[in-house]
């Protein structure tokens, strides 16, 4: 399935960031926007969503926002949820919308494992850009993570990406706040919030969620759905498939 490559560029360093994209003809389009995965970069999530926005006419947006969260990513600290990687994605959605027939009501963001975490970040930085956010088996606090992970590439992308491990200084800690949905739930009370969480998964324990969960309902957040289900998937914790959700 061939899809576009495109390059976009950031309005907080100038860098030219790249995204694939995918437009049917027609006027005002539903735009579905895709978050690649923890390990994996742009091209992660081409097999499971563009034949499916294809089918129901929808265009679809694949950003990079500066690509895995791996020790080996030479841009890792710009990765995994930076401001840089925020606005990555906002740039390019309003890039899209500047340029194709785009219905801005109807944009919707996806994503699972480490997509579902920036998705939940995307939703508290821009939560007035989207009709629908679907999260699935996010990380919703790294400090946590880091602790349950212990070791193994997760934690070496984790410090690389927040410049140490937890407590190595006011600075680091900081850092992994910054990058946590549960730190910024009250820019997500007035989201429509989708977020599902395979109770036995193995990479991210469901408890990610049932806390962010916890802290929505402790404010009164209006507009959430919240699906714990049985699944467990070694080694790939999530099989995000399109919300549904009637446009």
């Amino acid at each position: 399935m061939e899809i576009q490559e495109i390059k976009i560029k950031s309005t907080i360093d100038g860098s030219e960031e790249p995204s694939l994209f995918d437009c049917p003809p027609g006027d005002k389009r539903p735009l579905l926007v895709g978050l690649h995965s923890w390990s994996f970069g742009r091209e992660n999530s081409v097999k499971k969503m563009l034949q499916p926005c294809r089918d129901r006419g929808w265009a679809l947006l694949l950003p990079e926002f500066r690509g895995p969260n791996l020790a080996d990513n030479p841009r890792a600290p710009q990765a995994c949820g930076s401001r840089l990687a925020r606005q990555d994605i906002v740039d390019a959605v309003e890039h899209i919308c500047a340029q194709h027939p785009i219905d801005r009501g109807k944009i919707m963001l996806a994503g699972g494992s480490g997509g579902g975490h920036m998705a939940l970040m995307m939703a508290a930085y821009a939560p007035q850009l989207w009709r629908a956010v679907d999260a699935w088996v996010p990380i919703t606090d790294l400090s946590a993570w880091h602790r349950e992970r212990a070791t193994g590439n997760y934690v070496a992308g984790m410090e690389a990406c927040c410049g140490g491990a937890p407590g190595a200084s006011p600075e680091v800690d900081a850092e992994y706040r910054d990058r946590s949905p549960l730190s910024h739930v009250e820019a997500l009370r007035e989201v429509n919030l989708a977020l599902h969480h395979g109770r036995y998964d193995q990479s991210v324990p469901y408890t990610h969620s049932w806390r962010l969960i916890q802290a929505m309902q402790a404010i009164g957040a209006p507009r959430f759905f919240f699906e714990i289900f049985n699944g467990r998937i070694r080694n790939r914790p999530c099989r995000t498939r399109l919300p549904a959700i009637d446009y």
